[in-house]
């Protein structure tokens, strides 16, 4: 794939950046947000675009942004016509973006906009993707931590893609990256497994966490385990190969126990051995319930993947945009 435009990653001075948001209920943070990064961006004297998606909101964020347009036509909406998930979000406000180098960032102000300047000049370095990690987040409970590390911890083993426990989608990339990124037919995309998986240069820096500046967090343990599953399913068939090992050791377990049986009666015959003899209902009655149970698991996981399967085949959209500010569809063909 060539590159869209612009000149190689270190030799434009001055890049067009685009940043680009998903929003959900954060009427309180959007005018902030806004604030935070056009003084950021205009302190380093960068053209810029800021791209927020509004992912369904039940709130004011959709009439927060329009004003916001109005004062400033840097700034650009997508308004949703539901709640497309974060990662449908970021894939519309991805696809909609026209910068040399696209950044993508929450808009709960926990990605800090004044890292933006570090990131930039690694790409100047030559760097096509700057992924960021999470040093420390103090409002985040231990177990969520432990959780997210042993997650990462489990996906960087069976995909080799070498995630790290503090990753976020607050990134850095390329416009050669993002078009890479884009072009993938795949519906689902787990977005931090796609950005690693797709090479070129990269390089990461840690953050410190700062506290939401308003709200809570729309991120439940439904949606963590939902994102999990979706990013090991996403990567790797390790988890069908793993049932294809159980049944192994299960088959040779049992074929062990039957050996077991067959020559403890065959003692008892020949010996007149009046001790005991394992019983046969209760250990055929586990062995059942035991087998039934493996395979239901399968059978469940077999259901995941094919039901991904399924998603695919139909074709439907990502995202649906209801409106938008830009002045023609504004997605790059």
């Amino acid at each position: 794939m060539g590159r869209a435009s612009g000149p190689p990653p270190g030799q434009c001075p001055s890049p067009f950046v685009s940043i680009v948001t998903p929003a959900y209920n954060e009427e309180e943070t959007l005018p902030h947000l806004y604030a935070q990064i056009c003084s950021v961006m205009e302190s380093e004297g960068l053209d810029f675009e800021l791209i927020v998606v509004e992912n369904g909101s039940t709130d004011q964020s959709l009439e927060v942004l329009k004003k916001l347009h109005l004062e400033d036509t840097r700034i650009h909406y997508l308004s949703l016509s539901r709640n497309f998930g974060h990662q449908g979000g970021l894939i519309a406000g991805l696809e909609y973006s026209k910068g040399d180098v696209v950044i993508s960032m929450d808009a709960d102000l926990q990605h800090p906009p004044e890292l933006i300047p570090q990131m930039l000049q690694l790409w100047g370095e030559g760097y096509e993707v700057v992924y960021t990690t999470k040093k420390e987040d103090k409002a985040q409970p231990l177990s969520r931590g432990l959780i997210n590390r042993l997650f990462y911890g489990f996906l960087s083993r069976v995909s080799g893609l070498r995630l790290s426990g503090g990753q976020s989608d607050f990134r850095l990339m390329d416009r050669i990256a993002v078009d890479a990124l884009c072009s993938m037919p795949e519906r689902n995309k787990f977005l931090r497994g796609l950005s690693k998986w797709i090479g070129f240069n990269q390089i990461g820096i840690d953050y410190d966490v700062p506290s939401r500046f308003a709200g809570e967090s729309k991120f439940r343990i439904g949606h963590l385990f939902r994102f999990a599953l979706d990013g090991i399913l996403s990567f790797s068939i390790i988890p069908l190969r793993l049932f294809t090992l159980i049944g192994m050791v299960v088959s040779t377990i049992a074929l062990l126990y039957g050996i077991f049986i067959v020559f403890a009666g065959v003692y008892a015959i020949f010996t007149g051995y009046q001790g005991r003899i394992p019983p046969g209902w209760a250990s055929v009655g586990a062995a059942v319930f035991f087998l039934g149970g493996i395979q239901l698991i399968g059978i469940g996981l077999l259901g995941e993947y094919l039901g991904r399967v399924y998603d695919e085949v139909k074709e439907r959209p990502v995202y649906i945009v209801r409106e938008h500010s830009f002045s023609s569809d504004g997605r790059r063909q």
